[in-house]
């Protein structure tokens, strides 16, 4: 077996642990901002919130998520089907 069919197999299995059921409304929320290109900052002032509660909000999603960064938050949705195909379009 290659060493890519071993890859794909540990991202498939982490996917399917992930419960998409397990995210909230706000996380939803944030994600679809994140993904429009807003920064915290601008997540912050939308949703009348504080900087570091979008903050923690974004931690808690990529940690449900099984991801490091905003590009692999952003993939990870799209193969979940959290965002639609023009999640970019503002």
């Amino acid at each position: 077996m290659g060493a890519q069919t071993v890859l794909s197999r540990k991202v498939q299995s982490r996917q399917k642990k992930i419960n998409v059921e397990l995210l909230t409304p706000r996380q939803r929320e944030i994600l679809r901002l994140v993904s429009i290109g807003h920064t915290n900052r601008e997540i912050a002032e939308v949703l009348e919130i504080s900087v570091r509660t979008v903050e923690v909000h974004r931690f808690n999603l990529m940690r449900r998520l099984n991801v490091r960064n905003v590009a692999q938050l952003l993939r990870r949705a799209l193969q979940l089907d959290l965002l639609a195909k023009t999640f970019g379009a503002k």
